[in-house]
């Protein structure tokens, strides 16, 4: 394609893999290439605000995008839900986690990990999940937190924690071990929402992602990996 163009995104990290399959199809779709890189909501909108060239931003949670939004650094109602994230209770070890989360309350464990609350949706998500079950007091001594989710599922699946949240779409294709997809009604939406930044207003490529986002071909990768609508 004559015209393709490339576009920086920064993406949350639980959206790693489905973001690697969508920007792919993007590729094929369109021309375009899209630029990835994955880390935390808090971490991108500090690095956003401090001149970071991303052109889109796809973050874990609404809040971020929206004051975006409010301060300037976004292009006005750009943004959108891209996915409803799910939270999951994850131990490489079967049996460790039972249907319905009861390990938290009956321990045999040493280190439940978490992503940092502080910066990751998915942590608060699962703060708000312990405080729901009465069960972060007791715990907090055993709780390993990681930078983002991505370090938090890295804790689990490497052992050095028991168990820990991560995001459904995280371990939707894995096989084994034990989990507890957390009801969405222990903790708030996690609706995830994108932005197209204002270095990104004027490209071409920027633009075409955040239409090819919300289309069928990248919604039903999202799907497949979790993800509500």
């Amino acid at each position: 394609m004559a015209t393709a163009g490339e576009t920086r995104v920064a993406v949350a990290a639980n959206f790693t893999e489905p973001a690697k399959e969508i920007a792919t199809a993007f590729r094929k779709a369109t021309g375009h290439r899209a630029i990835l890189s994955f880390g935390s909501s808090g971490a991108f909108y500090t690095q956003i605000a401090h001149g970071a060239p991303f052109d889109v931003y796809l973050s874990a949670d609404s809040e971020r995008p929206a004051k975006a939004e409010s301060e300037g650094l976004a292009v006005p109602k750009s943004r959108f839900t891209y996915a409803t994230g799910r939270l999951v209770l994850y131990s490489t070890k079967p049996g460790l986690v039972d249907a319905a989360g009861g390990v938290l309350k009956r321990g045999g464990f040493a280190r439940i990990a978490i992503a940092d609350p502080a910066l990751a949706p998915y942590g608060s998500a699962a703060v708000e999940t312990m405080d729901r079950l009465g069960v972060t007091d007791r715990l907090a001594p055993r709780i390993v937190k990681g930078t983002s989710i991505t370090q938090a599922y890295q804790f689990v699946s490497t052992g050095a924690a028991d168990l820990g949240f991560v995001a459904l779409s995280q371990v939707a294709k894995t096989k084994g071990g034990s989990r507890w997809v957390v009801p969405a009604k222990y903790h708030a939406p996690i609706a995830q929402q994108a932005v197209i930044l204002k270095r990104g207003a004027r490209n071409p490529a920027a633009l075409a992602f955040a239409r090819f986002l919300r289309g069928p071909a990248a919604r039903a990768i999202i799907k497949r990996y979790g993800y509500g609508a």
